[in-house]
C-alpha cells in the first residue's frame, strides 16, 4: 500500500517575496565573507611587494607614501566587510533563515486553515439554506395551502336526512357554488351518489372503501382521505363537501370553514357535524340573512379560521 503523499503548504506571492529576499540577504553575505578572503589576500600580497620587494617605496603623493593610503582604503574595507560577514551574519546566518522561513510557513500554513475553516462553514451556511428551501417546498407540495370545510348546518349541527338536504336556500347554493368553482371537492360516496350529475367546473375527488367503484370519466376515487389530499395537493384550496364522517375525519387537519348556519332545529336529521370548538377556531366574519318568500328559514354565512 503506498501512503499519502504529504502537501505542501501552499505559499502565497507576498511570503514568496520575503523568502526570497531572505535567500538573497544570504548570498549577500556569502559574497561579502568572499570578498574579505580576497581583500585580505590582497593586503598581505601590498604589504609584501612593499616591504620585501620594495616595490613603490619612492612612490608619493601629497608627501605621504601612496603605501599608507592602501592601508588605509584597505582597513576601511576591513572594517566594513568585519561588521557585514561578522556582525550581520551573526543575526542573519543559517539559523536565522530556517528561523524566518519556519515562520513564514506556520504563517502562511495559519492562513490556509482560515481560509479552509471560513469555506467550511460558507458550505455549511448554503447546504442549511438549501435543505430548509428544500424541506419548505416538500412541505408546500405535500400540504394544500388552504383546505376548507364547507357545509350548511342547524342550530343543532343537522346536516341531513336521507342522504339528502333538509332545506333548500337558494343563497346557500349560490355562495356554494361561487366558492368552490375552480377547485378540487372532496366528498364521501353517498354525497357523491346524492348529486345528480357531477358538478360543473369542479374536480371531483370520491373516498369509498368499494373496489372498482364505477364513476364517470373525470373523477377521482380514492380509498382514504389522506390519498384525497395528495390528489388535491396543487389547489390552493381544496373543499370537504362531507358526509359526516368525512367532515369528523377532516376537522383536524382543516385551516378554514365556511359555515352557513340555519337558524332553525330539524329533529328528524340523522346526520350532523361535528362540534365546532371555540379553543381552536376563531369566527371571523359573520352575515344574517332573514327568511324571505324564497328561503323558508332564517340563517348567516359564518366564516372560521383555525387558531
Amino acid at each position: 500500500m503506498f501512503g499519502k503523499k504529504k502537501k505542501t503548504p501552499q505559499i502565497d506571492k507576498e511570503q514568496l517575496e520575503l523568502i526570497e529576499n531572505a535567500q538573497r540577504r544570504v548570498k549577500q553575505k556569502k559574497r561579502l565573507y568572499a570578498h574579505f578572503v580576497i581583500f585580505l589576500i590582497g593586503a598581505i600580497f601590498l604589504i609584501v611587494t612593499n616591504t620585501v620587494l620594495g616595490i613603490g617605496k619612492d612612490v608619493q603623493f601629497f608627501g605621504i607614501d601612496w603605501f599608507v593610503y592602501a592601508i588605509l582604503f584597505w582597513l576601511f574595507l576591513f572594517i566594513y566587510h568585519i561588521f557585514n560577514v561578522f556582525v550581520t551574519n551573526k543575526f542573519m546566518g543559517k539559523d536565522w533563515e530556517k528561523q524566518q522561513l519556519d515562520k513564514l510557513v506556520a504563517k502562511q500554513q495559519d492562513r490556509i486553515e482560515k481560509l479552509k475553516q471560513n469555506f467550511i462553514e460558507e458550505e455549511t451556511i448554503q447546504a442549511k439554506a438549501e435543505a430548509k428551501k428544500e424541506i419548505e417546498q416538500q412541505k408546500k407540495s405535500s400540504k394544500t395551502k388552504e383546505l376548507t370545510i364547507i357545509v350548511a348546518v342547524g342550530e343543532d349541527n343537522a346536516i341531513g336526512k336521507n342522504n339528502d338536504l333538509i332545506w333548500h336556500l337558494s343563497d346557500d347554493l349560490k355562495r356554494f357554488k361561487k366558492l368552490t368553482s375552480g377547485h378540487h371537492i372532496i366528498m364521501g360516496r353517498k354525497t357523491f351518489e346524492s348529486f345528480p350529475k357531477p358538478l360543473p367546473n369542479r374536480t371531483h375527488i370520491v373516498i369509498t372503501r368499494q373496489q372498482d367503484y364505477n364513476v364517470p370519466e373525470g373523477i377521482i376515487v380514492v380509498n382514504n382521505l389522506e390519498d384525497a389530499l395528495d390528489a388535491a395537493k396543487n389547489d390552493e384550496q381544496p373543499f370537504i363537501i362531507g358526509g359526516g364522517q368525512i367532515y369528523k375525519q377532516a376537522m383536524p387537519l382543516a385551516d378554514k370553514i365556511e359555515l352557513t348556519r340555519v337558524h332553525d332545529t330539524f329533529e328528524d336529521a340523522d346526520t350532523f357535524f361535528p362540534e365546532i370548538n371555540g379553543n381552536h377556531w376563531k369566527e371571523i366574519s359573520r352575515t344574517k340573512h332573514n327568511k324571505d318568500d324564497k328561503h323558508k328559514h332564517d340563517f348567516s354565512f359564518i366564516t372560521y379560521l383555525k387558531h
